[in-house]
């Protein structure tokens, strides 16, 4: 059965992030607030915990996983940004959006996009997500939290430690997150394409 943690949206308890960073370090699949709904995530290297979330989601191979980053130095790392795309970058995180980014040799072949090398990164604007990533001292590999027939993410810890308490190693309820997608941002060409309006306004990224 999973570990159940509370951690304060606001104030998280350090003791308790400590605890889910080793959780996630040994290899463990979590449940962890951001500022668009709850998600699944693991350690960046970790090829099992990675199949194990295929597996609750029931994704495909062909489905790509978000790189989740502290911030944007780290996000700098595994993607490649020139000064046009991280002027946008610094104004737009953290925050709810996910940037489909050229994807550097850092970044695992199985988590690129096969024929264009693109990879997803974010960034949240959420303090129980930044303080694991902190704590963590690297990206986490993520996907929102929908599992397969549904439309829309599970937002109620207590509801997901019934579903998925055999299937994950920890959850954690940070409260109320909603249940909006981040929106998405291709930035790989001259001009950002909006590939899905969610949380994060879109309008700067319309403008001619």
């Amino acid at each position: 059965m999973s570990q159940f943690f509370h951690i304060h949206p606001d104030n998280p308890q350090s003791r308790l992030v400590r605890q889910a960073v080793n959780i996630i370090r040994q290899g463990g699949v979590i449940v962890y607030p951001t500022d668009s709904g709850y998600a699944l995530g693991c350690h960046l290297g970790d090829k099992e915990a990675v199949q194990r979330i295929r597996q609750i989601r029931r994704l495909d191979d062909n489905h790509l996983f978000t790189i989740v980053c502290r911030d944007l130095s780290e996000l700098s790392a595994y993607a490649k940004v020139d000064n046009q795309v991280y002027r946008l970058l610094r104004a737009f995180t953290p925050g709810p959006y996910t940037f489909i980014l050229t994807a550097t040799k850092e970044v695992p072949r199985r988590l690129i996009h096969p024929n264009r090398k693109t990879i997803g990164l974010r960034i949240p604007e959420h303090v129980v997500a930044l303080s694991l990533l902190e704590a963590l001292e690297e990206p986490m590999i993520s996907t929102t939290l929908i599992l397969a027939g549904e439309e829309t993410p599970m937002i109620e810890p207590e509801a997901m430690r019934e579903v998925l308490g055999k299937s994950v190693d920890l959850i954690i309820d940070g409260g109320n997150c909603g249940i909006e997608p981040t929106s998405v941002i291709d930035l790989t060409e001259e001009k950002p394409k909006v590939i899905r309006q969610g949380k994060g306004d879109v309008a700067p990224f319309l403008e001619e």
